[in-house]
């Protein structure tokens, strides 16, 4: 079974993120990147499945500048066997990276996609879940744990309730929550031996797809200074603040 695994460079979760001046994004200049955390576990899990006997072949697929190449290194890095990058300086939006993944996946064949459930630049939470409407297979969303079988697998996910089991036939679609497991160290002989493995590049053109953003960014602010806690006499007091002051009764 082949394994195809989408991955985003973003900026690291370490980084105290800063908005541009103009209010026109965030600023990444000189800020260090690294590969989405969510990506990461989904590429654990692949090299997982693939040491333990059910997938035979790992793609990581990443979208994006050219430096995207660093990302796809470490994913190799990880154990993945081969990447593609799809190099575009368009700034993409999850439907576009859905419909470029929808491609890649009509080329490559995966029985399997896995994806972060989202990316801790924008949040949106889209992208697997486009891109299983767009290929019509069924998805794992939010996934804590895979079991695969022969012809289907076993997702458990995380909802308000506890949790989840559904199964899927293959082919299908699986997202990864936090606590799916805990992405490897990487040591640097794999470094070294990631450098040597086959990495291809496309263009949004060669897969037919128009990238260009179908929503505009108006504004982008750093969130607002909180307000300094108060001290209550007692509960009727409280439930006057939070009713008269604070507007939530």
């Amino acid at each position: 079974m082949k394994a195809l695994v989408a991955v985003k460079r973003v900026v690291d979760y370490n980084v105290k993120v800063r908005v541009k001046a103009d209010g026109s994004g965030v600023d990444i200049a000189n800020v260090k990147m690294s590969m989405n955390p969510f990506d990461e576990i989904a590429v654990e899990e692949a090299v997982r499945l693939k040491e333990a006997g059910k997938v035979s072949e790992i793609v990581v697929v990443s979208l994006g500048v050219k430096q995207c190449e660093e990302t796809l290194r470490t994913a190799l890095a990880m154990g993945a066997d081969r990447a593609i990058l799809v190099e575009t300086e368009v700034e993409l939006q999850p439907l576009a990276v859905a419909k470029l993944l929808k491609s890649v996946v009509e080329r490559e064949q995966p029985q399997l996609v896995i994806l972060g459930k989202q990316a801790i630049d924008d949040d949106a939470n889209q992208t697997g879940q486009m891109l299983s409407a767009l290929l019509g297979w069924g998805q794992g969303t939010f996934a804590s744990k895979v079991v695969v079988a022969s012809e289907s697998l076993n997702v458990t996910r995380e909802i308000d309730g506890g949790m989840e089991t559904v199964e899927l036939r293959l082919p299908a679609i699986v997202t990864t929550d936090l606590r799916l497991n805990e992405p490897r160290y990487v040591k640097l002989p794999n470094i070294m031996a990631a450098k040597k493995k086959p990495l291809d590049k496309l263009t949004p053109a060669d897969l037919g797809v128009d990238p260009s953003a179908r929503l505009k960014t108006l504004k982008v602010a750093e969130p607002g200074s909180r307000a300094a806690g108060v001290k209550v006499a007692n509960a009727a007091e409280l439930v006057a603040k939070l009713k008269n002051e604070a507007k939530v009764l």
